[in-house]
């Protein structure tokens, strides 16, 4: 390709576009089944149909791109795995919503016509999340894009429920449950958000037969009181150990129910004494079966109190509870009401209160599929990072109950399994039978449950493949090599699949397991709709640019640490962009179409400096992308190409492209200016794609897209000859020298444009050998008329001084400045800054406005206190030398 001038500023709206489809239309994302190169896999975790990108999203799929644009580049065969997930409940809630709009819903429409309606949403708006992570640049195999409701995942639902249910895993049973009176389906344990409100603790009575006395029990939710069919104390309870009586009447129900005795009573809570309801809660529940007490359902799942509950029945729950204390208190059976701080669980999406309730659901055997998944981490065939994690993963899978799989609802995976109406028989089959294997009747009904969501997504990294077949995609890239995801679904999906892959594949589904941490606001708190603090990543893509996104999201994703995302921070690198920009059209400018190689005669200091620390920088960025630390990588880069390529080496090499230096060779500069360049681009390729794809077609001596170049590698012959420690050393020194002179003219307020002249005194002779050597250097970068270097002797007179290690450089202020005016000027600044500071100070002593105001309020003032306070520190030191050369 041509060597051809850019454009005077990047426009990136234009330019993302352009190159995204080109990369689609060459198929430069596809990844092949049958090259024999270096696999390396990534299965996407599939957003929902219903999803709209959020930064959760952003942070995600930007780090899986940076690693499967690495990989790639570094010649791997690259499959990432595309796909959106049917996410039955909120997808059902969608439709639902939208068909009320219309003044229908889902029971008029009849369960088949109402699945063709969520097929047919899903056709229109369901690929707007996909387009939306094309946005963000995401180099997926778009040609395999799959949806947990296909035909070939479908396929793969059926044979793994099929194959667990006769492995005696999968069963059907009553079984306390997480219910959603709201969605009228059963939860996951995972799928209850708990929070912590002010409720009532109600302390109850329950009178011993023929007696006022009894024993006094303590609850949240004396509703369920109702369904009660047992008192329980702790044996090892002193308290109770002579206990006479063995019964207790029920309040309100006016019926004998036995004391029990077990240890899961908690001694210390209250009296010792518990009212035990097996059909409303689990811990009640497990107690029952012990106990074999019968199990009572006293609240519907439509949240209202049934026929068991006597003259309550109908009333809502909440109504319930107040006519329950009521009665209670006419009765003198309620001993007392305390304030009481506890947690309760809501419906993850509608956010109802869940209701524990006794119901006949499918469950998975969980605990015989976790001692694999917890064996296979342990034993390191698959690593969490960070490690950290690894504990939290254990702690759950060690613990875990069974996973009830069924769904109330008609969007998801139909449950393969029909009753027979004549003989009771149960079939569980691949194929939808005809007739019942037990009497032949053909009256069957098919079980109207569907799967939950996470059931089709557990088997996510190998159904995507072809599973049950055994596909050459398959064989290629199973195990994946890594699975990056968010700490939030490590149990929904990662240890499920973890589970489901070793059991049906017999082999972990990925090597890897990357935790990245939570996006929140730059005050570090959580983004929410209520708090007003949500950052649209499509809004930043607009303002900003792709690039720019993805490049702070990657510098600021530290291991196991939380990202504060600001659009100021966005904005930083949006200028990094434009810094990369106007680097590679200044290079641009001078290099020849002809320009294709790395010319290693007479080289300047500054070309054997940068060609050092481009080998060095190589293999700090490799390394932090192999070890998944994606900020180290982007901080490494980012100071290169700002602070060494840019600030240092391009305003070093000007004289030489310039031919005003007539030592430096111009053409040997060329070609390292290229070649640093040339890899700088590959380098920063994973983490913005767009504008180092626009650059590399402008860039002399490269060929098609810079997806098919190498990245950068440290050859050992050629890392051991570009390698120059001296270089680096001499360049140290030089850069020390110019930033001293540099740092005068700040703090003495020195027009850029004047010529200066600067002393050095010095007894160590590295440092004179250097600077008379490359005194051409400094004295252009510094803007120095005159630089002279001597031994140690009596300060100059009316010069401003600064130290680097071995050496005291002095700058001559006479003629420069007006001592009188300057000093002057400062006063007034200082005069300005210490108003400033008494407002803020006195804002600060105002008791009312540190405990009212916002905490982020209060720490932006204390900040904005900080720095003028270092401001003010810092114009004190120049009026006092100002002062003293004008008392000169």
């Amino acid at each position: 390709m041509g060597s051809v001038i850019l454009d005077k500023s990047y426009q990136p709206d234009e330019v993302e576009k352009r190159w995204y489809d080109f990369w689609e239309k060459e198929q430069l994302f596809a990844a092949s089944e049958n090259k024999t190169q270096k696999t390396y896999s990534i299965v996407i975790p599939p957003p929902n149909v219903t999803g709209v990108l959020h930064m959760g999203h952003a942070l995600n799929i930007t780090l899986q791109d940076i690693l499967c644009r690495y990989r790639r580049l570094k010649g791997d065969n690259v499959l990432w795995m595309p796909g959106t997930d049917h996410a039955g409940i909120a997808t059902q809630n969608v439709v639902e919503k939208m068909l009320a709009s219309k003044n229908t819903h889902r029971h008029q429409l009849g369960r088949e016509k109402f699945i063709e309606a969520v097929w047919q949403w899903k056709e229109k708006y369901g690929s707007a999340i996909i387009n939306q992570l094309k946005r963000m640049g995401a180099s997926c195999d778009w040609q395999r894009e799959r949806f947990t409701m296909d035909e070939g995942l479908s396929l793969a639902v059926r044979k793994v429920f099929v194959q667990l249910y006769n492995e005696g895993l999968i069963y059907r049973g009553k079984y306390i449950i997480n219910w959603c009176p709201r969605c009228h389906t059963a939860l996951a344990d995972l799928e209850v958000d708990h929070d912590e409100v002010n409720g009532n603790l109600y302390h109850i009575r329950y009178p011993y037969p023929n007696s006022t006395k009894g024993l006094i029990i303590a609850t949240t939710r004396p509703e369920t009181m109702l369904g009660d069919t047992a008192m329980a104390v702790n044996p090892n309870d002193n308290r109770y150990v002579g206990l006479k009586n063995n019964t207790v009447i029920l309040p309100l129900m006016n019926k004998e129910i036995p004391i029990i005795k077990d240890e899961y009573v908690d001694m210390s809570f209250g009296t010792g004494a518990l009212k035990i309801t097996p059909a409303h809660d689990p811990n009640d529940f497990e107690i029952g079966l012990r106990h074999k007490l019968p199990s009572i359902v006293v609240i519907g799942d439509d949240g209202k109190m049934t026929s068991e509950a006597g003259k309550y029945q109908g009333l809502d729950r909440t109504e319930c509870r107040k006519a329950v204390v009521k009665d209670l208190e006419e009765q003198g059976l309620l001993v007392k009401i305390e304030p009481h701080m506890h947690s309760i669980g809501h419906c993850y999406r509608c956010k109802t209160i869940i209701e524990p309730n006794l119901s006949e659901q499918w469950f998975v055997k969980a605990k015989p599929l976790a001692e694999k998944a917890i064996a296979a981490v342990k034993s390191g065939e698959t690593k969490i990072i960070p490690d950290t994690w690894a504990n939290t993963y254990f702690d759950w899978l060690e613990n875990i109950r069974d996973w009830c799989i069924s769904r109330q609802i008609w969007w998801g995976h139909q449950i393969p399994a029909w009753t027979c109406t004549t003989c009771n028989e149960l079939i569980v089959s691949m194929d939808t039978p005809t007739s019942c294997t037990a009497c032949d009747s053909t009256q069957l009904v098919q079980e109207s449950d569907v799967l939950d969501t996470w059931f089709s997504s557990a088997l996510w990294p190998f159904s995507t493949m072809g599973w049950p077949e055994k596909t050459p995609l398959l064989k290629c890239f199973y195990p994946t090599s890594v699975l990056v995801t968010g700490f939030d679904i490590l149990f929904f999906w990662v240890a499920r699949m973890m589970m489901m892959g070793l059991h049906f594949m017999d082999d972990v589904p990925f090597k890897d397991v990357y935790v990245h941490a939570l996006v929140r606001d730059e005050d570090g708190k959580k983004m929410s709709k209520s708090k007003g603090n949500v950052i649209d990543p499509i809004t930043i893509i607009d303002n900003y640019g792709t690039d720019a996104f993805r490049f702070t999201l990657a510098a600021f994703a530290a291991q196991g640490r939380d990202v504060k995302m600001s659009e100021k921070r966005v904005e930083g690198y949006r200028h990094f962009v434009n810094k990369l920009w106007n680097a590679a059209r200044f290079a641009l400018m001078h290099l020849g179409e002809e320009q294709k190689e790395l010319i290693l005669k007479d080289l300047s200091l500054p070309d054997k400096w940068i060609l050092s620390r481009l080998y060095s920088i190589i293999d700090s960025v490799t390394d932090a992308l192999e070890e998944y630390r994606f900020n180290d990588a982007a901080s490494t880069i980012y100071n290169f190409v700002w602070h060494e390529f840019c600030d240092w080496y391009l305003e070093a090499i000007k004289p030489i492209l310039y031919e005003k230096d007539k030592k430096g060779c111009r053409t040997s500069t060329m070609s390292v200016m290229w070649r640093v360049l040339h890899d700088i681009l590959i380098m920063l390729h994973p983490f913005m794609p767009f504008v180092t794809e626009e650059i590399w077609h402008k860039f002399p001596g490269t060929e098609d897209s810079i997806l098919k170049t190498a990245f950068p590698a440290n050859e050992e012959s050629k890392a051991k000859k570009l390698k120059n420690k001296d270089a680096e050393v001499e360049m140290e020194i030089i850069e020390k020298v110019i930033t001293g002179i540099r740092n005068i003219r700040g703090e003495m307020n020195i027009n850029p444009s004047l010529s200066l002249t600067a002393a050095i005194h010095t007894i160590d002779s590295q440092i004179t050998e250097i600077v008379d050597r490359y005194e051409n250097i400094i004295l252009d970068l510094a803007k120095l008329e005159s630089l002279t270097v001597t031994d140690p002797q009596e300060r100059p007179k009316f010069a401003a001084a600064a130290v680097i290690d071995g050496a005291s450089i002095f700058v001559s202020l006479e003629g420069i400045i007006d001592f009188e005016k300057e000093a002057g000027r400062l006063e007034k600044e200082l005069e300005k800054l210490d108003n400033e500071l008494s407002t803020i100070t006195k804002k600060l002593n105002n008791d009312s406005f540190i405990t009212k105001a916002p905490d982020d309020v209060v720490k932006k003032v204390k900040k904005k206190y900080l720095a003028l306070i270092e401001k003010q520190d810092k114009l004190k030191t120049n009026l006092d030398k100002t002062r003293s050369f004008a008392n000169n």
